[in-house]
């Protein structure tokens, strides 16, 4: 790290001399000297902004940050980040302020276009960049945060394309946070809507909580973000007392005053797979941890109310055989044991949340390329379901999983062997658990929507054969499937139905791709072969939690501009939708652990949007 060159014995002492005189006088003039002492409070703050600890407090996007020994700016280690075409290589860390505070950002860098910024300040994010550094060259920047701000996230990012950059000797000075208070009682708690197996609790907002823990006749129920929430689980024509503490870092408050609530009689009929009106859908990192962390499953709030465990893995691409191998320790200290794992999944259930296995991911490829690999595949899957109780299947298979045969232009009757053999799995599957048995998608936009342009490679001759290879899939098992939520992010332009392309990155990509889904179209372009809307109640719009997650995260603002457009017909912008749908389930992340690491701000959107 940069340390300051210390002053000649000759220079210390007439500068010892000099502060001497200035307090004298100053005392003599009735004025109090302010000296360092008045700038005690302020700090580094930046976690190991030198990369002496490798990569320790710092997330770089897709991997592309390494620590190097040379060249460095001091010390021993510098970074080094290597932006691509589709990413720019940054590298953050989110860092706890005091609120209402000026903090200084510096640091020292090398390259074409490196960047220097803070986001999240509560008032106006900087940045600052350089176009060319041959040599090291500081760059800084200043910024105050907001009236409540507690955590800011710095970063340094190169550009798309460009050679690597390197920077060293990052620092964050200001005011250190402030030690934290337990926050007072909630007030003001009360029930709303009543009803067989839930009741519905709000407060009033407490200063400083971060979240809040509902008591259901004493015991400490679920945890919420917000001030409202739904108990569930519960039983029919049954009383029941609920109390709510707040909670922060610091600690948790005394109880509020309780209330009471007697749930109504039941009805018969429903089941399981009974979701709220509006789902929020999330993936947890139960496989691994990357740059998120690993989450408990306990931990999980209870705003989510399903939650896919990633990932159930092939143990080759052509075989079959699923395999789910929990986070090993030594990638993630924090991990719970089986038994609490499987202890955590039923709490979850009985609160009336949806705990599935996802199959396949960016790096799980499965191709049910023979009968043999079909039935393999449902007999480990449902060892995994069986091992683990949980509720159903999620679909998540990328890459070249699922790719159409030339000719094969019919998505109502497909003839592709890993398409047809995919179908009959999942129908299996669902047979041998019935009703309950809860049944996702989350495939790629290019698999689904732009079916509506290309699909495969018959249609189009030299088209990728990836174009809408879901369709079958998703027609075949419309009846059983609970949940179609898109990835709408590290994606293309996607043509719509108004025959315009849409980018990510803001409300209209998402009210293009959903109204398709909602409204149906002609697949490739053929009036003669109409892939059929789906019901409102099925679709949920997949998004990124942050930066960090995925090219194509949109703000809450963004977010909430999409659901009024879809749900209100208001916020619409150029895109003209075919319909209004209200009973549009919900949203999807990737993912809760890249939520948690943004602070929840995925989440608390949703819980703020839908009360």
């Amino acid at each position: 790290m940069t340390r300051p060159r210390p002053l000649p014995v000759r220079g210390r002492l007439r500068r010892a001399l000099l502060t001497a005189l200035t307090a004298a006088a100053l005392t003599a003039t009735g004025l109090t000297a302010l000296g360092p002492a008045a700038h005690a409070a302020d700090t580094d703050l930046a976690r190991n902004g030198g990369f002496e600890s490798g990569l320790d407090g710092w997330t770089c996007t897709a991997n592309t940050g390494a620590t190097v020994n040379s060249p460095v700016h001091s010390g021993s280690s510098s970074l080094r980040a290597t932006p691509t075409a589709a990413d720019n290589a940054q590298c953050a860390q989110t860092v706890t302020v005091r609120p209402d505070a000026t903090y200084t950002l510096s640091g020292y860098v090398r390259g074409s276009y490196v960047y220097l910024g803070a986001s999240g300040t509560g008032t106006t994010d900087v940045s600052t960049w350089t176009p060319s550094a041959t040599d090291w060259q500081r760059l800084t920047t200043t910024f105050r945060t907001g009236p409540a701000t507690t955590k800011v996230t710095i970063y340094t990012h190169g550009w798309y394309g460009t050679p690597a950059y390197h920077a060293d000797d990052l620092t964050l000075v200001g005011p250190g946070a402030q030690a934290p208070v337990p926050p007072a009682a909630p007030t003001g708690l009360a029930t709303g809507a009543v009803a067989s197996t839930s009741v519905a609790l709000s407060w009033t907002a407490v200063p400083g909580a971060t979240s809040y823990a509902v008591y259901v006749n004493g015991t400490k129920s679920r945890t919420a973000s917000g001030n409202t929430t739904t108990v569930t689980g519960l039983t029919a024509a049954t009383a029941y007392s609920f109390q709510v503490t707040a909670l922060n870092d610091a600690g948790e408050s005394a109880k509020s005053t309780a209330v009471t609530a007697t749930t109504t009689e039941g009805s018969p009929g429903g089941g399981s797979a009974d979701l709220p009106a509006h789902a929020l859908v999330g993936y947890l990192h139960a496989s691994f941890a990357n740059g998120a962390g690993y989450t408990r499953l306990a931990d999980v709030p209870d705003s989510w109310d399903v939650i896919d465990l990633a990932f159930g893995e092939p143990t080759s691409t052509t075989s079959g055989d699923i395999r789910f191998n929990r986070c090993p320790v030594t990638e993630c200290p924090n991990v719970e044991s089986d038994a609490d794992f499987k202890a955590a999944i039923k709490a979850k259930q009985a609160a009336g949340k949806k705990v599935l296995i996802s199959i396949g991911g960016q790096n799980g490829q499965v191709q049910l390329t023979t009968t043999a690999a079909r039935d393999t595949f449902v007999s480990s899957v449902s060892k995994i379901i069986d091992t683990y109780g949980l509720d159903g299947l999620d679909v998540d298979f990328e890459g070249h999983s699922l790719s159409l045969n030339t000719g094969d232009t019919d998505f109502k009757n497909p003839t592709t062997p890993v398409i047809v053999n995919l179908i009959s799995a999942l129908k299996t599957l669902k047979a041998k658990y019935g009703d309950r048995f809860v049944l996702t998608m989350a495939p790629e936009t290019f698999f689904v929507q732009n079916g509506y342009q290309f699909y495969g490679s018959g249609k189009w001759g030299g088209q990728d054969p990836r174009c809408g290879a879901y369709l079958p899939v998703i027609y075949a098992m419309r009846d059983a499937l609970t949940l179609l939520h898109v990835q709408d992010y590290n994606s293309g332009p996607i043509m719509g139905l108004d025959n315009q392309y849409h980018s990510m990155g803001g409300a209209d990509f998402h009210i293009a791709m959903t109204d398709m889904l909602l409204t149906g179209f002609p697949v490739a372009g053929d009036a003669n072969n109409v892939f059929p809307p789906l019901r409102p109640d099925q679709v949920a719009i997949g998004m990124p939690a942050s930066t960090n997650a995925g090219n194509g995260h949109v703000t809450p603002a963004e977010t909430n501009k999409a659901l009024d457009c879809l749900t209100k017909k208001t916020n619409c912008g150029s895109y003209p939708t075919h319909g209004t749908w209200p009973a549009l389930r919900g949203l999807m992340t990737w993912s809760v652990n890249w939520d948690r690491f943004n602070s929840w701000e995925f989440q608390k959107n949703f819980d703020a949007y839908f009360g």
